[in-house]
Order: structure tokens, then sequence, then C-alpha cells
């Protein structure tokens, strides 16, 4: 197994375990994918582009690095999705239990449901903000109904769902949607409008799960089912200010990087992401404790 590094170059007195609020959990799964494989090794290509992150952010003024970001060792799990689904849930509620916020790390999809259960187990009130080109909606794909196909079905049946960024699905999947629920691409690729009813349609608290792949290809070609009509940086990090801002964000991951040698720029994207997005959490949440 490759060697994996902490997250981002940060001095040791940040990234113990024990003093650390903030936990990565890496999970190099790969087992369901059906069009591109490889990312089993988007967790690798993340944390390696992370060393290359300033950990000054320019926006909120913050360092979120001081919170303490632990990374763990990979959750290396060589089995059925289902077995998968079940050690991502027992090793993310050990990280709640913990007083950890847990960042789980794709791998594909899939690994989000497990992610997704724990966080439903110790919070009440929870709905799942969606970010995906895919509505991800079947009840089984190729033998398994915790294939990359159908992580929103089996989140759906633990809590709330708003889905953003939608641009493909087969047609048995429309009757499926919640109609006042679902965001696609082509009705909010031109206007901004659309994020404050997003986080309107969000209960107080909120798991985010982001597949890469609700970004547009022209800034994010490195997934493993790429579509046309995405998202651009500016739109996503929008959302997810505004959801910081207003709701109780109390988890989130990032799937489905599917790293090309040739081009790194996708890998630091996502380490940008995980570090922009947490720098919203920490410094909303400190400015609430100060009010």
């Amino acid at each position: 197994m490759p060697k994996y590094s902490s997250f981002g170059e940060i001095d040791g007195s940040f990234t113990d375990r024990q003093s650390s609020n903030i936990a990565i959990l890496p999970v190099p799964y790969d087992k369901t994918s059906t069009w591109i494989k490889g990312a089993d090794k988007g967790p690798l290509a993340v944390l390696e582009a992370s060393r290359e992150l300033e950990l000054y952010d320019i926006e909120t003024g913050t360092e979120v690095y001081r919170e303490g970001i632990h990374t763990l060792e990979p959750l290396s799990v060589d089995a059925p999705p289902e077995q998968m689904v079940r050690e991502v849930q027992e090793e993310a509620l050990k990280l709640i239990e913990e007083g950890k916020f847990v960042v789980t790390l794709g791998g594909e999809h899939s690994v989000s449901i497990g992610s997704v259960l724990a966080h439903a187990a110790k919070n009440e009130d929870l709905s799942v903000l969606h970010l995906d080109a895919h509505s991800d909606l079947r009840d089984e794909y190729k033998g398994s109904r915790f294939n990359h196909a159908c992580v929103a079905a089996r989140i759906r049946e633990a809590c709330p769902m708003v889905q953003v960024g939608i641009r493909s699905m087969p047609p048995e999947d429309k009757g499926k949607l919640a109609p006042d629920n679902v965001f696609y691409a082509h009705e909010i690729f031109d206007n901004s409008d659309w994020i404050g009813t997003v986080v309107e349609r969000l209960s107080r608290n909120v798991y985010v799960t982001i597949d890469l792949d609700v970004l547009d290809p022209s800034v994010m070609p490195s997934t493993g089912t790429p579509q046309p009509g995405g998202l651009t940086w500016y739109q996503v990090t929008a959302l997810l200010k505004a959801a910081a801002e207003y709701r109780n964000v109390v988890g989130f991951d990032v799937v489905e990087l599917c790293p090309n040698e040739h081009n790194k720029a996708p890998d630091l994207l996502a380490a940008k992401l995980i570090y922009k997005f947490l720098s919203y959490i920490i410094s909303f949440r400190a400015n609430e404790r100060s009010e």
C-alpha cells in the first residue's frame, strides 16, 4: 500500500489525534465504479496535493488548521460494498464519539453511505445536501444496492435530502425525485437565486456529500463519470458558504476524484475545496460563539 501523508503541510503539534478537532478519514475504495476506474487513488492524490496548500484562507481570514487536523490511516476494505459501508459507519461513529468533526475522503461515492448513516445516528433533525451530476437513485445496480449509482437511494432511507447539480439520470429516477428538493444544473447555471432556496429546504443539522463531478469537467476533468454542464468553483463554494453560515454542518465527504498523473490541478482543487469548506464551517461557528 502506498504511504499516506497527513492533510496539509501542518506542524505536528496540530495533527495529534487526541487534541485535533477535525479528523480526515481516507477510504480508497473503488469496487463498484462502472466506467473509468481509479477513484481508489483519489485519497492519496488529495493528501499529496494538500501539502501545497497555503494554510491561510484569504476569504475568512482564518487558519483552520489551528483547530487540529488529524489524518487517519486509510480504511482499506477489500470486500463487497455492503461490508465497506459497515466499516466506514463504524469508524465514523468512533470519531464522532471522540468529538471529532469528520471529513470522509473517497474513493467512489458508495463510501458516503456509511458516513451519512453514522452522522444520522448521532444527530437529530439531520438532512443531507447532495452535490452531484447524477441522481444516484437506483435501488439496485449491477447486483448491489450499495453501488455508487444507488447512493442517494440509501441516503434517503436515513434522512431527507436536497440534490444540487443534477444533469444525468435514467428515466425511472424521474418519479423518485422529490421535485421541490432537486436543483438541476440547467436551471441554476446562470443565476444565484437558487442558493437561498436550497438552504431553506435543509433542516438545522446538515451533512454534505460532494461528488466532484458536480463541477464542470472544464475545471474538474478527473472523475470516473464526467458530465458536461456542471457547476463552477464559485457556485459550489457560494453554496457551501451559505450552508455553513445558516445551518449546522455536522460532517461532509468529498468523493470520486479519479486522479490523472499528467494533470495535478484537479487534485489540488479537491484539497482546497476541503480546506475552504472547513474554513467556512469553523469561522461561522466562531462567530456564533462570540455573539
